[in-house]
């Protein structure tokens, strides 16, 4: 599989060494030094581009993978507001689009998990809820984009909460995600539910970025040859 790289950070790096230790080549790398690269006939070399930059670039990244029909399996965070105009574009070009707000197979399992707690705690009216999230201090947006999904699917299965504010204290109505951001924290998330008789909580920490990028190249597997709008549950099958 002939891969475009586009963002070369740490986790950019990591899934650099992931993907040629599974066998396939690294054709082309975007950094922020070389963006003219990112043009048709060089991108025209890769079955599969991995794109993991900022909220800043992404989008355009993204729209120029998808007029040049390369599939492109996205990492950044902090772009969503142009997601449909993104998924319009994939139909359009006859492309192929993987959107994950993370990678991870661990996160995937405790997005499953995270749904089905909200299910049984949805008419458990005592309970207050908040998500928790660190990362490292060059992370930036906040929430991150792992805190937003999982705020949402709590939001889609807890009818007392109506949306979710970025803050510690929050009002009885909303759910609040608490931002911190720590060196060295490749990632953390945590789910509370609290009660004057108990707490229930479930956490997963990152030790590193090796998941992220494990996960990122295997969707870049999956979505090679293919057309259309996927996430990492088609990736994994959930």
């Amino acid at each position: 599989m002939n891969i475009a790289l586009i963002g070369y950070g740490k986790t950019g790096k990591a899934i650099e060494e992931i993907a040629l230790q599974r066998g396939h080549n690294i054709v082309l790398i975007v950094r922020s030094t070389n963006k003219q690269d990112l043009i048709s006939d060089k991108l025209a070399r890769a079955d599969v581009a991995i794109e993991f930059t900022g909220p800043e670039s992404a989008f355009q990244n993204v729209m120029h993978c998808l007029r040049a029909q390369v599939p492109v399996v996205v990492g950044s965070t902090g772009w969503l507001k142009n997601l449909q105009e993104a998924q319009d574009a994939c139909q359009e070009h006859d492309s192929a689009l993987l959107v994950s707000s993370n990678f991870s197979v661990g996160v995937n399992f405790f997005f499953e998990i995270n749904k089905r707690l909200a299910e049984l705690m949805s008419q458990q009216e005592e309970y207050d809820i908040a998500i928790e999230e660190i990362h490292h201090t060059h992370k930036k947006d906040a929430p991150s984009g792992t805190a937003i999904t999982i705020a949402e699917q709590i939001l889609q299965r807890i009818t007392r909460k109506s949306d979710w504010v970025n803050a510690r204290s929050a009002s009885p109505d909303q759910l609040s995600i608490i931002s911190k951001r720590v060196d060295p924290a490749p990632g953390t998330h945590a789910v509370l539910y609290t009660s004057e008789i108990d707490d229930i909580e479930i956490r997963h920490t990152a030790h590193n970025r090796k998941g992220f990028a494990a996960g990122a190249v295997r969707a870049a597997e999956f979505l090679t040859g293919k057309k259309g709008i996927y996430n990492m549950s088609d990736v994994l099958g959930l």
